[in-house]
C-alpha cells in the first residue's frame, strides 16, 4: 500500500485538532499554522468573518499565517473572497492575474482558493489560501480547504466565536 499522501497526514491531524481544541478561534489559529507549515504551496492562509451586524455586510481578517495584507477589511461584494462568501461558492482561481475580481495582496501570489465557512446553513466568514504557484490548488487541494472550512463551521456551531 502506498503512503498516505500529505494531504491525508494534514487531513488526519486536523481532525485529531478540531477533537482536541474548545473553541473555534483556537481550532482557526492552530489550523492556519498546520496548513501554511506543512502545505509546501499554502504561502498564505488565513480566515475572514463577517462582521456581525456590519452594513454594509463586510469580512474582516481574523487568525492568518504569511505576511501582513492590507485587506483587513474586504466588503462583501469586492475581490474572489467577496464573491465566496455572497455566493457560498467555494471559488479556485489558477492564475489571479487572469481574475479581474482579484484583490492583489502580494505580488507572489499566482493562485488562490476560498472556501465559504457554514454555521446553522449561514456563511460566516471564509478560509482564503494563496499560492506562489499557478494552478496550486488541485480537486485534492479543495477538498482539503473544505474539508477546515467544515470542521470550522461545526466548531463554531458547537462553541461559539
Amino acid at each position: 500500500m502506498p503512503p498516505a499522501s500529505r494531504v491525508e497526514e494534514v487531513r488526519s491531524e486536523l481532525d485529531e485538532l478540531a477533537q482536541a481544541v474548545s473553541s473555534a478561534q483556537e481550532l482557526m489559529q492552530a489550523m492556519v499554522k498546520l496548513l501554511h507549515g506543512r502545505m509546501l504551496k499554502y504561502n498564505w492562509v488565513g480566515f475572514y468573518m463577517l462582521e456581525p451586524g456590519a452594513q454594509p455586510p463586510m469580512l474582516v481578517l481574523d487568525a492568518f499565517e504569511g505576511a501582513m495584507t492590507p485587506h483587513v477589511r474586504i466588503p462583501l461584494n469586492q475581490g474572489i473572497c467577496g464573491a465566496a462568501a455572497s455566493s457560498g461558492q467555494t471559488v479556485v482561481v489558477d492564475d489571479v492575474s487572469k481574475d479581474p475580481r482579484y484583490l492583489a495582496c502580494s505580488l507572489e501570489t499566482k493562485s488562490e482558493i476560498v472556501v465559504p465557512l457554514f454555521a446553522h446553513g449561514k456563511v460566516v466568514g471564509e478560509l482564503d489560501v494563496d499560492s506562489h504557484f499557478a494552478a496550486a490548488f488541485t480537486p485534492e487541494h479543495q477538498d482539503l480547504v473544505q474539508h477546515c472550512a467544515m470542521l470550522v463551521g461545526k466548531k463554531l456551531e458547537t462553541s461559539g466565536h
